[in-house]
C-alpha cells in the first residue's frame, strides 16, 4: 500500500492508538495506577507481613523433595506462588521510589522489600542443593510420573546443570541473607546521584536550567556548541566531585562479583555471569573483537558528523546534536501513534495487544523532581506491564517510548503464552524486542520522510542509534571486563583507577590518538554516570540485542516468509528455552562474527545513502 504523507498518516495513527477517532479519544494517562498490584500502602504492608510469616513454611519443605513426584511438585508449586507474591511486593516498592527518590516513605518501603528479599532467599536457599542431591535419574523419573512438573522442567534442568557451582545449603542461605547488604552500594549510588548531588544551574537560551541526569540527556543535543560544552562541563564537574565515592561503590560491586565467582568455582566473574543463562563466553569475546574491527566505520561516522555540523574539529560534546535539525515536538499520544504505525509489520494480534496494554494505565511518563532518570519496563505476572518514562517531547522520547513498550509487549506476549515459571526471560533476550521496535520505528519514519532533510534526520538518527547501542555499549562491556580483570589480579579499584581504565577505552573507541575526536580528560569520569554497571555484565547485551533486532526487523520488513512468526514465537517463548539456544533455534548464532559484521555493514550502507543525498543537494 502506498505510504501516506506524514501529517495525514499521523492523524490516522492517532485514531488507531487510542482505539477510535483521534478527535474524540482521551489522552493517554501519564501516571500509573499501582492499585493493580495493591489497593494502597497498607495492603502492601499486610502482604509483606503475610509472606514474612509464611517463610518458615517454605523452609520446612527442606528434605521433602525426594519423597515422591508429588512432594517435589508440592514444594516447587509453593515456592513459585511465593516467588510471585514477592515479585508484586518488590515491583510496587521499587516503582514507587523511582518516581520520587527523596520520599522517605518510599525509601523505607524499598528497604523493607530488600530486607524481605534477603530473608525470603535465605528461606529457600536449600532448594537447588537439594534438587542437585536427587540427581538426574530420579528427577527424570519424577517428571515422567507427574505431568504437573512440566512447568518446572527448565528450573530443574538448569539447577542440575549448575551443581558444581552451587554451595552447601547452609552457605547458600548465608549468601542469600547477605543480599540486601551486597546490593546496598547500588542504593548508595542511586541516592547520591538522584537526591544528594547539588546539580549546577546554567543559563540556556535565556532560561535557567538545572543540569541533572535528565536535563543533561536533553541539553547535550543543543545545536550551539558553546552550550554543549557548558552542559558537559557542568554535569561532569558535579559528578567529578564524588569520584572517590563512586569509585568505592562501583569498586565494591566489582569486588563482590569477583569474590563470588571464586566461591562458586568459576574462572572469572564474566564466566559466572554468562553461565547463569548458558551463554557461551565466545558471544562476549566475539562481540568485542568484531567491534574493534569495525572501529574504522565508527570513525567514518565521526568524520561525517564533523563535516555535516561544519566543525573545525570534534570533541566528545559534539556527539549528540542531530546532524539535521528537526523542530517537531511529539506528545505522548503522538509517540503511541507512531509506535503503533511502526509495528504494523508485526501483525494485527500484536497491535491489538499493544492497544489494550496502552489503555491499562500502567505508565509513568513525565519528568519530575527527584524522579529517577532514564526509562524502564517492569512486569508482574498476571498484570499488564508497567512502563517508566521521562518523556520530553523530542524524537528521542518517541524512540524511547517504542523501546520500552517493546519490553512491555515482550512481557505481555510471554505472560499470555507461558506459565509463571517460564514467563520470565533472560537479559540476553530482554533488549531484543525493545530494540527491534526502535529499528521498525526508524524504518517507518524514513519511509514517511517527505523532504531531503527529514530523510537525513532519520538516517542520522538511525546512525546514532547504532553508534550508541552497538559501539558504545560494547565499549561499556569492555570497561566491565577490564575492571573485573583488574580486581581479579588484586588491583585496588578506586575512582581514579576506574577513570583511567575508562579513559583509555574512550580514547581508543573515538580515535583520539588519530585525531578523529578529542577526548577531554574531565569527561573520562563518565563511567560514574552509568547505573547499569551496578548490574555487572548487563550492558553488552544492548549490543548483542541491536544485532539480533536488526536481523529480525530487516527480515520482517523485507517480507521474508515466516520471519514475523519466527520472531513472535521467540518473544512468546519467555524463558522456556535457554536464551542463546532460543536465538539459535530462530536462526541466529550470536557466537559467530557474521551477525556483528552485518551491523557494521548496515552502518556503512546508511552513510553511503546519506553521502549520496548530501552530494545531490
Amino acid at each position: 500500500m502506498k505510504r501516506l504523507p506524514f501529517p495525514r498518516a499521523l492523524v490516522l495513527c492517532l485514531g488507531l492508538a487510542l482505539g477510535g477517532s483521534a478527535l474524540h479519544a482521551e489522552p493517554l494517562p501519564t501516571t500509573w495506577n499501582l492499585g493493580l498490584l495493591y489497593a494502597n500502602d497498607n495492603d502492601w504492608d499486610a502482604a509483606r507481613k503475610a509472606l514474612l510469616a509464611d517463610l518458615p513454611k517454605l523452609a520446612a519443605l527442606k528434605g521433602t523433595l525426594g519423597r515422591s513426584a508429588k512432594s517435589l511438585r508440592t514444594a516447587l508449586d509453593a515456592i513459585s506462588e511465593a516467588n510471585l507474591r514477592f515479585d508484586r511486593l518488590h515491583v510496587y516498592a521499587s516503582m514507587q521510589q523511582s518516581t520520587d527518590n527523596r520520599n522517605p516513605a518510599y525509601q523505607e518501603r524499598s528497604n523493607l522489600a530488600s530486607q524481605l528479599g534477603g530473608e525470603y532467599s535465605s528461606a529457600v536457599a536449600w532448594l537447588d542443593p537439594e534438587i542437585q542431591s536427587l540427581g538426574e535419574a530420579k528427577i527424570a523419573a519424577f517428571m515422567k510420573a507427574d505431568p504437573g512438573l512440566k512447568k518446572h522442567a527448565e528450573h530443574l534442568r538448569n539447577s542440575l546443570r549448575q551443581a558444581r557451582h552451587t554451595l552447601s545449603a547452609d552457605t547458600e542461605a548465608a549468601v542469600a541473607a547477605l543480599a540486601p547488604v551486597r546490593s546496598a552500594t547500588g542504593d548508595v549510588r542511586t541516592l547520591l546521584f538522584n537526591v544528594d548531588t547539588q546539580w549546577p544551574q546554567i543559563t540556556v537560551d535565556g532560561k535557567a536550567e538545572r543540569v541533572d541526569g535528565t536535563k543533561y540527556a536533553l541539553l547535550r543535543q543543543h545545536p550551539d556548541r558553546a552550550v554543549r560544552k557548558q552542559v558537559f562541563d557542568a554535569f561532569f564537574g558535579a559528578i567529578g566531585q564524588y569520584e572517590n565515592t563512586y569509585g568505592v561503590t562501583l569498586g565494591n560491586v566489582v569486588q563482590d562479583d569477583t569474590t563470588m565467582a571464586k566461591l562458586r568455582h568459576y574462572p572469572s566473574a564474566v564466566a559466572m555471569s554468562l553461565d547463569g543463562n548458558e551463554i557461551p563466553e565466545a558471544v562476549y569475546r566475539t562481540l568485542v573483537a568484531e567491534v574493534h574491527k569495525g572501529l574504522p566505520t565508527l570513525h567514518r561516522y565521526f568524520k561525517l558528523r564533523q563535516k555535516m555540523l561544519g566543525l573545525p574539529d570534534l570533541h566528545y560534546y559534539d556527539i549528540y546534536p542531530a546532524l539535521v535539525t528537526q523542530k517537531k515536538e511529539y506528545s505522548l499520544d503522538d509517540a503511541a501513534a507512531l509506535t503503533l504505525a511502526a509495528t504494523a509489520p508485526l501483525g494485527e494480534d500484536y497491535q491489538n495487544l499493544l492497544r489494550t496494554t496502552l489503555k491499562a494505565n500502567t505508565m509513568h511518563a513525565l519528568p519530575g523532581p527527584a524522579k529517577s532518570g532514564g526509562a524502564y519496563q517492569d512486569g508482574v505476572y498476571g498484570v499488564p506491564p508497567f512502563v517508566f518514562l521521562n518523556h520530553q517531547g523530542d524524537f528521542e522520547s518517541v524512540s524511547t517510548f517504542a523501546h520500552e513498550w517493546g519490553h512491555g509487549m515482550h512481557t505481555a506476549l510471554a505472560n499470555r503464552t507461558q506459565p509463571y515459571e517460564t514467563a520470565g526471560y533472560a537479559l540476553f533476550l530482554a533488549e531484543i524486542a525493545s530494540t527491534a521496535n526502535e529499528v521498525l520505528l526508524s524504518q517507518y519514519m524514513q519511509g514517511q520522510a517527505v523532504s531531503r532533510d527529514e530523510k537525513l534526520f532519520q538516517l542520522g538518527y538511525a546512525l546514532e542509534r547504532l553508534r550508541g547501542t552497538f559501539f558504545r555499549q560494547a565499549m561499556f562491556g569492555e570497561f566491565e571486563l577490564n575492571a573485573h580483570d583488574a580486581a581479579q589480579k588484586g588491583e585496588a579499584l578506586n575512582g581514579k583507577r576506574l577513570t583511567d581504565i575508562y579513559c583509555k577505552l574512550l580514547k581508543d573507541y573515538h580515535g583520539d590518538a588519530a585525531g578523529v575526536m578529542k577526548i577531554d580528560p574531565q569527561y573520562c569520569q563518565e563511567w560514574a554516570f552509568i547505573p547499569h554497571f551496578y548490574r555487572p555484565f548487563y550492558v553488552y547485551q544492548y549490543a548483542t540485542s541491536i544485532t539480533a533486532a536488526l536481523h529480525f526487523a530487516e527480515d520482517i520488513g523485507a517480507g521474508k516468509p515466516g520471519a514475523r512468526e519466527n520472531y513472535l514465537k521467540l518473544l512468546s517463548g519467555g524463558g522456556s528455552v535457554a536464551p542463546y539456544q532460543a536465538l539459535k533455534n530462530a536462526g541466529l548464532d550470536m557466537a559467530t562474527p557474521a551477525p556483528y559484521q552485518a551491523v557494521v555493514k548496515r552502518m556503512d550502507a546508511i552513510m553511503d545513502e546519506m553521502e549520496a543525498l548530501l552530494a545531490a543537494k
